[in-house]
């Protein structure tokens, strides 16, 4: 389905009943980054998944993207559908998002689980996403899900996990080079560590231990500047660790969804 907001067509996907529970996708992937969730969370919550701009069924914009606007983009989306209360997942650029909407919207979410993502990127980073947005260009998406692959899982998974791969992959294949590259000028300019006090709703942080991109310390970043957070590392995976270690992904969210829905 698709609804007009923010001026672009968002794509979504709605299942479950109960609790409103948003999911926002990382980069590079779409709202089928949580096929591994959805069987846990529709028993109890009623979901929402979308496609990011620039991603998946979703409008693709030219020009360079800024995180205030992909917020401004659920807003839409979330009064478009009669939503005034819900509880945020967001993985990597899904949870800059979260913390951005979070500080712009306050009060709309009822909790917020940041996964492998963060809050601030240093300065060096600037260059690499300058690359990122060359390679994608200049090659297309191809060399931009190999790499991405070798970031987002743990050589063991990779190796025997190869249907896994052909489906991420196929997804970042197909994101159109405009989105990515729309999406790379606004991820790192994400600098919202000192306000992260700000935001009043309970949070939980989720981090692979072997997440390369937005390591643990990234993630410990975000829970130390929100007092009274919690932080759950997941061993044996790296960033897409929803995926990677699904079954320790759902335990944490479910039991910290369950806390945050009394």
């Amino acid at each position: 389905m698709k609804a007009k907001a923010n001026g672009i067509e968002i794509n979504y996907e709605i299942a479950g009943s109960g609790p409103w529970v948003t999911l926002s996708h990382s980069l590079g992937c779409d709202l089928h980054m949580w096929d591994e969730q959805m069987d846990a969370l529709t028993k109890k919550y009623q979901v929402l998944r979308f496609d990011t701009r620039g991603h998946g069924a979703s409008s693709t914009p030219a020009g360079a993207y800024t995180l205030e606007q992909m917020a401004d983009d659920v807003h839409g989306l979330l009064a478009a559908l009669g939503i005034k209360q819900t509880h945020w997942v967001g993985l990597s650029m899904g949870g800059m998002i979260g913390q951005t909407y979070a500080l712009r919207y306050p009060g709309v979410f009822k909790s917020m689980v940041l996964a492998d993502t963060t809050c601030s990127y240093p300065a060096d980073a600037a260059p690499v996403w300058a690359d990122r947005i060359k390679l994608a260009q200049t090659g297309g998406m191809r060399p931009i899900a190999e790499a991405m692959l070798a970031r987002w899982f743990t050589e063991p998974y990779r190796k025997s996990h190869p249907q896994i791969m052909a489906r991420i992959g196929g997804s970042v294949g197909a994101t159109p080079v405009a989105g990515f590259v729309g999406c790379c000028h606004a991820i790192p300019k994400i600098n919202l560590t000192e306000r992260l006090k700000e935001i009043d709703c309970p949070t939980l942080v989720i981090v692979g231990e072997q997440d390369p991109g937005t390591p643990v310390v990234m993630a410990r970043e975000i829970h130390d500047a929100m007092p009274g957070s919690e932080l759950v590392i997941i061993p044996s995976a790296a960033h897409l660790s929803n995926v990677e270690q699904p079954h320790a992904f759902n335990a944490a969210l479910l039991g910290f969804l369950g806390r945050a829905a009394k």
